[in-house]
């Protein structure tokens, strides 16, 4: 079984060798789970320190250690997404730099994995962040789990584990790397969560400011309805648009009888308002109608095998993310 670590960077230049030491550590006590080779995928998301001089110097004794640098600063989702894209683990770790993380409790990831889940989740039950970072944290959690259904104490945790399949079928981008256990559960993938150790942290600041909440609040919008509507956008669009049409409707409907029985209508504000909600309606219905024909024409590509846990023939159990039908018609066949 092959281990990836996948760690995005931004100035921590000095906590990396001691990262490196504390990850070694951590592999050892795993291979007694069956892991028999391991990568580290370091992403140095835009570092202006010297990050990536000292992942070179480590790359220079330890084989297993690999580098991605980004021209400038793209954000954590983007970073974890290059991770995921290179490695090559049946089981991905992510953790973050700064050394909050404890990498000996990996042992406790891949044995929570191996009771069949597919993706864990650590929970800071301690943390170690000033309350300024705490309250708003606790409002969160609270907020995304009661919103999607899925009871986690801490979503934002950057300490995961998960089967290969699952980084391979999800994609993080913007600040959706928050929402990684709601994108996973859309898929339909198992998933647990386990308390973790949370240190102080040693060196530097944190690097994100009190704007991330403001981006954290509309990504928690497009996870919303992504994870409702993703499939039938039409659903959303269709009832907003079909309440809009009935009171425009109404509204004009009675403002027509009103007009037979000889009231002027024409200077009155809800005439306006009735016009309004009947051409947004109409508007709202025809956008529906567009999506589901764009969910149409591209449903094969985008929503690709993920969602499959195995497919068994007369030849055996494949692995369906190798071999998926190249098409509608290979798929009957």
């Amino acid at each position: 079984m092959l281990l990836s670590i996948v760690i995005p960077v931004f100035n921590e230049a000095d906590s990396l060798l001691e990262l490196h030491s504390a990850l070694t550590a951590g592999i050892e006590g795993c291979y007694e789970l069956g892991v028999s080779d391991y990568e580290i995928w370091f992403i140095s998301d835009g570092s202006t320190d010297r990050s990536e001089n000292v992942i070179r110097e480590i790359i220079e004794t330890d084989k297993n250690v690999q580098l991605i640098s980004f021209r400038r600063n793209f954000g954590k989702a983007t970073a974890l997404q290059a991770g995921f894209k290179y490695a090559e683990g049946d089981i991905i770790i992510t953790m973050d730099s700064d050394l909050q993380d404890d990498p000996l409790e990996m042992r406790d990831m891949i044995l929570k994995l191996q009771e069949g889940y597919d993706m864990v989740s650590g929970w800071k039950q301690d943390r170690q962040d000033p309350l300024e970072k705490r309250l708003p944290s606790k409002l969160f959690n609270k907020v995304t789990a009661t919103a999607s259904g899925i009871k986690l104490h801490d979503f934002n945790c950057g300490f995961k584990a998960y089967r290969k399949e699952v980084v391979k079928s999800i994609d993080v981008y913007g600040e959706l790397h928050r929402y990684i256990p709601i994108l996973a559960h859309r898929k339909g993938f198992r998933i647990a969560e386990i308390p973790v150790t949370n240190h102080k942290r040693k060196y530097g600041k944190t690097k994100y400011g009190v704007e991330r909440y403001l981006r954290g609040m509309f990504d928690a919008l497009t996870t919303a309805f992504l994870s409702k509507f993703y499939d039938r956008p039409m659903h959303f669009f269709g009832r907003v648009g079909l309440a809009l049409l009935v009171v425009g409707i109404i509204i004009c409907v009675v403002l027509t009888v009103e007009w037979f029985m000889g009231a002027p209508i024409s200077t009155r504000p809800l005439l306006t308002l009735g016009i309004l909600c009947i051409i947004l309606g109409v508007q709202s219905i025809a956008t529906g109608f567009l999506e589901d024909l764009i969910v149409d024409a591209t449903w094969r590509r985008r929503e690709n095998v993920g969602h499959i846990k195995e497919v068994i023939t007369h030849a055996g159990i494949a692995n369906p993310a190798a071999t998926p039908p190249a098409s509608g018609d290979d798929a009957s066949n």
